[in-house]
């Protein structure tokens, strides 16, 4: 394992920022073992962190069940109401909502339809009406739209999973009923403010003001509008952060400041394909997998990562053989391999 020269990293990073369709761009990545730190942009500009706000949601869970409040396996419905749970899951005509744990929701196991991203019946996706309008949506539109989709498969049916924004609703929901309070408050008084995370905060229909203070999401070439809808998606989607939060973030997590240490082993034992074979991450209980293909590697191999990814052009992972922690974002909906591609690159400078 070796250190890159800082200005080796500045130019795979330049290369990516000069691009048309990036509209501004932070990486950092620290090494704690040998002190190593370097950054590219500004690592204090807020970001939309889309869907690796799902690792402070797990993280959350984990510390509910460290308190004795759940299990993994104790089914959603128990916490939740056999109503909230009805209709998710139906196949031939049998009803296996109630039968959903919280594990499987946490893996993407579960068989609830994805509200986001699975087709609809038409053809479009809610994907595409965040693209094209700016509303705000409770819960309960979510469940709506999840329970107007076909599921794809029974509650841990061996060999299947589904990528699914649906699930971390209902863990947000759950993670709200046990706290006796919003999301955004166990949020706050439990990762926030005892990590010193000053910098992070969660987009909510109370402060849409603060949409101003984002870095600008694209689409393509056109920046992205929606402040109503994103204050929609509180445990799925809605944490906004910067480079130098991220990391610290990512340092408890990984280090068991957040939640017993020997949880992280028993969320990575496992891993379950959720995308297309092309795309090389996977999942495990609420963690993302990202693995380097042996094409964009094919003399040394670069070890595997966990951590998440967002749809908005965010990464957050660990790289464990390397004592590395990297995050960043590149501001784009549309190219989604485009802060992969950088990670990777990145990366392979420390073999």
């Amino acid at each position: 394992m070796k250190q890159p020269a800082p200005a080796t990293l500045d130019r795979l990073a330049s290369t990516v920022a000069a691009k048309a369709n990036v509209p501004s761009m932070s990486f950092a990545i620290e090494q704690p073992s040998t002190g190593f730190t370097w950054s590219y942009g500004d690592t204090d500009q807020p970001y939309f962190l889309a869907s690796i706000t799902k690792l402070y949601t797990v993280a959350l869970l984990m510390q509910l069940r460290d308190e004795g409040a759940l299990t993994l396996d104790t089914p959603a419905a128990r916490i939740l109401g056999e109503e909230t749970m009805s209709g998710l899951v139906v196949h031939n005509g049998r009803d296996y909502g109630s039968l959903v744990t919280v594990r499987q929701l946490l893996a993407q196991t579960s068989g609830v339809p994805d509200y986001f991203e699975q087709k609809r019946a038409d053809g479009s996706t809610f994907l595409d009406t965040l693209l094209n309008s700016d509303d705000a949506y409770s819960f309960e539109d979510f469940l709506a739209m999840a329970r107007a989709l076909p599921s794809q498969f029974t509650p841990a049916k061996p060999g299947k999973a589904q990528y699914c924004d649906t699930n971390y609703q209902l863990v947000g929901r759950i993670i709200e009923v046990l706290t006796s309070g919003t999301f955004e408050q166990a949020l706050h008084s439990r990762i926030l403010q005892p990590h010193n995370l000053r910098d992070t905060w969660l987009l909510t229909p109370q402060n849409l003001h603060r949409y101003e203070e984002v870095s600008e999401t694209w689409y393509r070439n056109r920046p992205l509008r929606a402040p109503k809808t994103i204050a929609s998606f509180p445990p799925d989607g809605a944490i906004v952060s910067t480079a130098a939060d991220q990391l610290r973030f990512l340092r408890a997590f990984i280090g068991g400041d957040l939640f017993p240490r020997q949880y992280l082993e028993e969320m990575t034992a496992r891993w379950n394909s959720v995308f297309s074979p092309l795309v090389p991450i996977s999942y495990g209980i609420g963690i993302m997998r990202c693995s380097v293909p042996r094409l964009l590697s094919p003399i040394t191999s670069i070890p595997d990562m966990i951590g998440h990814s967002g749809a908005f052009g965010t990464v957050l992972y660990y790289v464990r053989d390397y004592d590395l922690y990297v995050c960043g974002s590149v501001n784009q909906m549309h190219t989604r391999s485009l802060p992969h591609q950088l990670l990777f690159k990145l990366v392979s400078k420390f073999r």
